[in-house]
């Protein structure tokens, strides 16, 4: 029996939603998903709902724009739904909490691996811990750097409590070369294994955790701008490969 005639609920496409035959720009943060559902709707895109996400879908375009999606379990529900939809390329766009003494705020993170300290991804087994897509990653770090957008690399760290995070936790995952942590990755790279389908994964540095001091970095004229060029160097190249 397979795995998904054993469970019993199964992901489908809802009445109505738009079958999805291009990428996927999925969006983490409510902040980001409306400016970009905006600028969407601006350029003429339908939107639809999607448990408590909106999905927008532009006439005549292959590629989607989707969120907010913040934690696990509902990254997961979101993205489980836009699979059974057609997705099969996603790029995730996010923030992310710097354990690296030598990230800063606004820093952009592009993660190849992920530790999963979230109770999402154990539902999903697989045989070998999962990457990142290797052509889809070149592809959008390609994108981001023609928008003047580089990037660094490295692992994250996953987890469903931000308040739980110790000081010896940062600690040690930094010195496992873990670079951020955020509350979602690791979950989608688990489902995206799973369901075999590419992602990639896009993380603004809003806060720092690698000192003796938490220091939030919301409000940072560094982060906010380098979210605007983010966000606006993924929407083009998520739309450029979205038409026919």
């Amino acid at each position: 029996m397979k795995d998904s005639e054993a469970c019993c609920l199964n992901p489908v496409r809802s009445p109505g939603q738009p079958e999805i035959a291009g990428t996927v720009l999925l969006c983490i943060n409510p902040g980001e998903a409306s400016a970009l559902g905006r600028h969407a709707e601006g350029l003429g895109a339908g939107r639809h709902f999607l448990y408590n996400s909106s999905l927008w879908a532009l006439a005549g375009a292959k590629s989607f724009l989707c969120g907010p999606a913040v934690g696990a379990p509902m990254a997961v529900m979101v993205m489980e739904t836009l699979i059974a939809a057609g997705g099969r390329r996603f790029v995730v766009l996010g923030t992310c909490g710097a354990l690296a003494r030598d990230l800063t705020f606004g820093d952009v993170l592009m993660p190849r691996w992920a530790v999963g300290g979230e109770g999402t991804s154990r539902h999903y087994p697989l045989a070998n811990a999962p990457r990142v897509s290797p052509p889809l990653y070149d592809e959008v770090s390609c994108a981001l750097a023609e928008h003047g957008v580089s990037v660094r690399s490295g692992g994250v760290w996953t987890t469903d409590a931000p308040f739980r995070e110790t000081r010896e936790q940062v600690a040690n995952y930094r010195d496992q070369g873990i670079a951020a942590v955020d509350m979602e990755f690791s979950a989608l790279l688990t489902l995206a294994a799973f369901r075999r389908v590419e992602l990639v994964a896009v993380m603004v540095v809003s806060d720092l955790l690698g000192g003796d001091q938490w220091q939030p970095g919301f409000r940072a004229k560094a982060f906010t701008s380098a979210q605007r060029m983010v966000r606006q160097a993924l929407f083009d190249y998520c739309l450029k490969d979205g038409y026919e």
